[in-house]
């Protein structure tokens, strides 16, 4: 690490700043450690628990993508962007991801309804 640097960054900014930002970075921390352990342990237990499969795997979409919504407003540093550079960042993604949802339906629904068609002799 450039040592001028550091130096340069530690004039221009007060411990108070940045006591805010190890806080902050703790509490990211910790938020991802408990939705983590809430995946592994409901992966581990559930059929133990008796919770139906179509439950757990919502469950698992969401904190996954609370998981997600996390890691890319801290760590990549696009929860403090404006709204319009948001939406370029994420409308493409959302996008592919309903496509996606399209086409992995349309597969299982074809080769759901292949089982039952007559072979054509």
């Amino acid at each position: 690490m450039d040592f001028d640097r550091t130096a340069e960054y530690a004039h221009k900014h007060s411990e108070e700043e940045g006591k805010k930002v190890r806080k902050m970075i703790w509490v990211i921390f910790w938020v991802l450690l408990a939705v983590t352990a809430a995946e592994v342990t409901l992966g581990l237990v559930w059929q133990d628990m008796g919770i139906a499969w179509g439950f757990v795997k919502w469950t698992f979409i969401v904190l996954t993508l609370v998981k997600a919504y996390y890691i890319v407003a801290s760590y990549m540093h696009l929860g403090g962007e404006r709204k319009n550079f948001k939406m370029v960042v994420l409308i493409p993604f959302i996008v592919f991801a309903i496509y996606a949802i399209y086409i992995f339906l349309t597969e299982a629904l074809h080769l759901n309804l292949t089982d039952y068609l007559p072979l054509a002799e």
